[in-house]
Order: C-alpha cells, then sequence, then structure tokens
C-alpha cells in the first residue's frame, strides 16, 4: 500500500525517519531509528542466523472483491492478547491498527487500549494520507487518509511475544478504508523495524517469505525467518531505502518493446497494493502493445480501460527484466488474465484495465506476485522468486473439466470494488 508518509513507500510529509517506542514515559516524543540500522553489508551474515530461531508462519487469508486486492493474517496485540488482523505489507515499514477510539471505523472487534496492561499511549497524533489506496482504483481528493496515535505495546506473532514495540493506533479514519475486513497494516520494508527487529533479536533469520495465491487456490501464507519449500530460487539485489526495490532493465508487452520500454527504472515491489503503477509514458507505450482501444478514464485521472465486450481473451502478457546476482537476465511475468480489473460502477461497459499511471513510480503488487513464491531476505539485502505453479496447475485442472464438459461458455463477470 502506498503511503505519502511514514509507514508508505514514499515519506512525503510528515517524516523521513521510523518512531522507536518513547524512551522516557507514554508521553515522550518518539525517537528516530536510522533506516540502515539494521542492513546487513551484502555477503555478510549476521550471528542472529547462526543462532537461528524457528521459523514462523502466518496463515494469510484473500480480500477478493470481482480481483485478488490484499493477503491479511492475524496478530495479537496487548496483555491479554487481542486479535488484530493486519495486511502484511512490503510497500510500509510500521504497524498501525483501528482502535476503540477510532468512532468512524467500520470494523468489528476493533483493538481495545484499556483492555490491555501493557499498553502505554504516546502523545504523537499525525495524519497519514494514501497515493494508493486497498482497491484498484487511484486515490482522488484525499480517499484515504488516516488519523493515528503512536504509543507501544507487546505484539505476538505465531505464539512469540516481543514487548514494547512500537505502533500507531487508529483513531480517524475516511471512509474508503471502511470496507476492508482487516484493521490495520504491518509493515513489511527493506529494514528490520518495530516487531521483526525484535524477532531477530530473538534469533529469527533476518528474512520472510511469501506465498500469495489467487482466492481460487488460497492457502496463502507469510514465513517469517525461512522458506516454506526449498526450491530454486532466482536472487536479484534489492536497492530500496526502506522499500523493496529491483532494478529493471526492459519492459515487453506479448513479446515486444520499444525505446520508452527498454529504458532502466528501479521498480517497488508491494504486496499492499494489487495493480501494477508506471509513470503516464511508460503506462500508455505499454497499453499501446495491446489494444489502441485502451484509453484513460475521465472520471478516475491515472485509470484506464476500453470496453468490456473487447477485454475477455485480449493478448497482454506483461515481462518485466531483471538481473539476477549472477549477472543473468530474468524475466518475472503478469499474465493476460490479469489486465480486466472489472468494469467502472459509473460506466459498467467499459473494464478497467489494470496498469495505472502514476508519473514518477514504477511499482508492481499483488497481480505479479501472486504468480511467484518470493523471498524478502533483509540481512542480504536481496530478493528471490520462484513460479508458484499455480498457473500450470490451474490450467492443468480447466483442461480436464473442459474435456468432462463442466466449465460454461459464457465469460466469467468481475465485479470491480468501489470504495
Amino acid at each position: 500500500m502506498l503511503s505519502a508518509i511514514t509507514f508508505g513507500l514514499l515519506a512525503l510529509a510528515a517524516s523521513s525517519g521510523v518512531f522507536a517506542a518513547p524512551s522516557t514515559g507514554p508521553g515522550a516524543k518518539p525517537q528516530k531509528i536510522a533506516l540502515q540500522s539494521r542492513t546487513t553489508p551484502k555477503g555478510h551474515v549476521t550471528s542472529l542466523r547462526r543462532r537461528a530461531a524457528k521459523a514462523i508462519g502466518v496463515p494469510l487469508d484473500d480480500f477478493f472483491l470481482g480481483t485478488d486486492l490484499q493477503w491479511f493474517g492475524n496478530i495479537s496485540v496487548g496483555t491479554p492478547p487481542q486479535t488484530v488482523s493486519v495486511v502484511f505489507d512490503t510497500g510500509s515499514e510500521t504497524l498501525e491498527f483501528a482502535s476503540t477510539e477510532c468512532t468512524s471505523c467500520a470494523q468489528p472487534n476493533k483493538f481495545d487500549p484499556s483492555k490491555s496492561s501493557t499498553y502505554k499511549r504516546g502523545n504523537e497524533v499525525t495524519t497519514l494520507d494514501f497515493a494508493t489506496g486497498v482497491g484498484v482504483d487511484p486515490v482522488v481528493d484525499d480517499d484515504y487518509v488516516l488519523t493515528v496515535r503512536n504509543g507501544t505495546d507487546t505484539v505476538t506473532v505465531g505464539g512469540v511475544a516481543v514487548k514494547d514495540i512500537s505502533l500507531f493506533t487508529i483513531i480517524n479514519q475516511t471512509k474508503a478504508f471502511n470496507v476492508d475486513p482487516f484493521l490495520g497494516i504491518q509493515g513489511m520494508g527493506s529494514q528490520a523495524i518495530g516487531f521483526f527487529a525484535a524477532l531477530e533479536k530473538l534469533g529469527l533469520p533476518s528474512l520472510f517469505s511469501l506465498y500469495l495465491t489467487p482466492h481460487t487456490v488460497g492457502h496463502a501464507e507469510l514465513l517469517l525467518g525461512g522458506l516454506t519449500i526449498p526450491r530454486k530460487l532466482i536472487y536479484a539485489d534489492q536497492t530500496g531505502e526502506g522499500d523493496w526495490e529491483v532494478e529493471s532493465s526492459q519492459i515487453t508487452v506479448n513479446g515486444k518493446t520499444t525505446s520508452v520500454l527498454k529504458q532502466t527504472r528501479s521498480v517497488i515491489f508491494d504486496s499492499g497494493t494489487s495493480n501494477v503503477l508506471f509513470d503516464t509514458e511508460t503506462t500508455e507505450a505499454m497499453y499501446a502493445l495491446i489494444s489502441p482501444n485502451i484509453k484513460p478514464f475521465p472520471a478516475e485521472p491515472g485509470a484506464y480501460g476500453l470496453p468490456c465486450s473487447e477485454i475477455d481473451g485480449l493478448p497482454a502478457q506483461i515481462d518485466i527484466t531483471f538481473t539476477s546476482q549472477q549477472g543473468r537476465p530474468f524475466n518475472l511475468t503478469i499474465p493476460s488474465e490479469e489486465l480486466n480489473v472489472g468494469p467502472f460502477s459509473s460506466d459498467p461497459c467499459t473494464c478497467q484495465t489494470l496498469i495505472n499511471a502514476f508519473d514518477g513510480l514504477s511499482l508492481v503488487g499483488g497481480s505479479l506476485l501472486k504468480h511467484y513464491y518470493s523471498v524478502w531476505d533483509v540481512g542480504r539485502q536481496r530478493m528471490g522468486f520462484a513460479p508458484n505453479g499455480i498457473g500450470c496447475a490451474r490450467m492443468f485442472f480447466m483442461i480436464i473439466v473442459l474435456l468432462k464438459g463442466m466449465i460454461p461458455v459464457a465469460p466469467l463477470q468481475y465485479i470491480r470494488m468501489r470504495v
């Protein structure tokens, strides 16, 4: 999820650092932590790896509303523990969630600070605005704004409790957030901060892996400190400071490229964003290789679409080329099936397409990540990828069902999320 402030990919407003726990009591001003403080130089392994704790698995649910939007799971906060559902978001860096102080938050079972004996309330209140939201729509007119209060409490993940973790409780939010089935966000940026840094101190290896899947498959999982299944991974250097960023040499669409798409660019990997975002020139160069009928949708700046009658079966394979740590190019692919994210509510005959224009940004989200097993190695500052095999399994299943005459001929209908 792309935020304009502390727990987002771009710290555009209030802070360039991340707050640690108050040092002299709940009213103290949070201390800033330098983002590079827990980076391990490439090629080195920290002593924490040599005394590694057992990896922690967190099952993830898929927030599906016509398309796969977010993957979220449970942590516990407070003493006694209260269950808090969060998106594990690689595009942000801190923990924040709805509290009972938030009367505008529609989510049930909000965190109640008064019921936690270990909660320490801070005096810092900050307004946070987001440049991307939970759904597929570009953000317009401050659709996504949170007001949060800082504090600390005990956070438990997979039965492992860590004390005095810096966090933010949401005390007000705009109505766009009310569609969310989860209470908040746990940032999983490229530096070990907050609860992940505390888990490191307990001996957990400084990496995590994500197995994101389409809702039809399920069984998605976050694994802290390990890999779910041994598999052949391709690793690339991570170059972002706070975000997860890998340099790309070119983009091809349906096997073709252009001078614009051959430009080198740094691509951000954000598990909390659904769509793909590139600058306007790149976005329109990609669409030109898919269909001349894909046009900007004036009612939602940055969004594009075409007549729904033309979108089913339209070839739109996007290959983004990166370079491995061994110096060899490799592609990460977004298949054609991801192009259609459903009709615009204001114009049901026009379907929104996957790529949004956002000048100054190159970002891929869940539409790519759900086709790969991904490793996010904080200690070695690298990312690893391997095909998760889901596409082949789904295709095999559909072929078998087709042979049995069980798949209807009518195209699938999508319902696009509106907030």
